[in-house]
């Protein structure tokens, strides 16, 4: 049985979701300890529960110590699979990193998955479900890794309500993603989202985006007002290249100007557009799992790396038989992804 420290490196969630999901994948056995030590409130918080629970479900696998402010857990992977999942995370807890655990789990699953799953689509420090449309599964597939979502509701903090089916696919190999130079700007693309609010806000939030992105490349902002349970607004935009794509988001706050949040979603585009890297540093650490697990050498440049990836890498060398090479040239970081690369 491996034991794994989870206040090792970023020190929160990220080690446990991937953890539990790679248990499953490689069959080892696990006990993870010291869990989100790192946080203001130690141990599984409910959606840390709702992605744990889920795997071990799709997974028929063991799991001992998944209770609220657990801070230890054992896994003993299954060795059968179900493939139609519906759960309820019963808060605006994130319905996008309970889907990021879940369809790590699916590697070497020989049937296609369904899930319907219910709780905060669009909350603060979690990916917003838009950015998995925009930017992570069409970069996925190029990995051979194909899924896809319907948004059936939105979520937002504190009331959730939102409600999302996925569809994750059987995956024969998983192909190396090289992404060394993104080639020209094409044209940035949005989705200005709002729900109970007035449409000035939504109106603002594309107005403020616009004045910055458009000195840049053609800009595409879709506005979608819905109706739900919660209240809440936002924009996830991506920046589409000849040969990859760049992601960026926010979400509005009480206080806070809605032009002022299209401008800053639209700043932090440009500042990852400038830095010349080739992911944004969210998007490099969720896909450096399947990297790992890739039939061939990745390679790929962030402007920065964050205590997520670096937490990702010392978590995947755990389960894997794999190098990561990083070198730093001027403002950039590059790395190299070498599945067997300490044999």
């Amino acid at each position: 049985m491996l034991e794994i420290d989870c206040s090792r490196g970023e020190g929160g969630g990220q080690s446990v979701r991937t953890s539990v999901a790679m248990s499953t994948v490689t069959g080892n056995e696990i006990h993870l300890i010291r869990i989100r030590e790192n946080r203001p409130t130690n141990g599984l918080s409910k959606q840390h529960c709702t992605a744990v629970q889920a795997v071990a479900d799709m997974t028929c696998s063991q799991v001992i110590g998944n209770t609220l402010g657990s801070r230890e857990l054992t896994v003993i992977p299954g060795n059968e699979h179900r493939y139609n999942m519906k759960m309820d995370i019963g808060t605006a807890g994130s319905v996008s990193l309970v889907l990021q655990a879940m369809q790590l789990a699916t590697v070497g699953f020989k049937e296609k998955v369904n899930i319907d799953i219910s709780g905060g689509t669009n909350v603060m420090w979690a990916p917003p479900i838009d950015y998995y449309q925009q930017v992570l599964y069409p970069l996925m597939a190029r990995m051979n890794v194909q899924a896809e979502l319907d948004i059936i509701g939105r979520g937002f903090y504190p009331e959730g309500g939102g409600r999302v089916k996925a569809t994750f696919y059987p995956i024969d190999d998983i192909k190396p993603l090289k992404l060394t130079d993104l080639g020209k700007l094409r044209r940035v693309r949005g989705t200005c989202f709002s729900q109970r609010l007035p449409k000035w806000i939504s109106e603002q939030m594309v107005e403020g985006c616009r004045s910055i992105l458009e000195d840049y490349c053609d800009v595409e902002i879709v506005t979608q007002r819905t109706t739900g349970d919660s209240r809440g607004a936002g924009l996830s935009l991506v920046a589409e290249y000849d040969n990859g794509l760049l992601g960026s988001n926010v979400l509005t706050t009480r206080g806070r100007p809605a032009d002022q949040a299209g401008i800053d979603a639209a700043n932090d585009l440009v500042q990852i557009i400038d830095s010349g890297a080739t992911l944004d540093v969210h998007t490099a650490d969720q896909l450096l799992p399947y990297m790992a697990m890739a039939d061939g050498d990745s390679a790929f440049s962030v402007s920065r790396i964050s205590r997520h990836l670096l937490s990702q890498m010392d978590t995947l060398e755990t389960f894997l038989d794999v190098r990561f090479g990083v070198e730093r040239k001027g403002d950039l970081y590059h790395f190299t992804i070498t599945p067997g690369g300490r044999k």
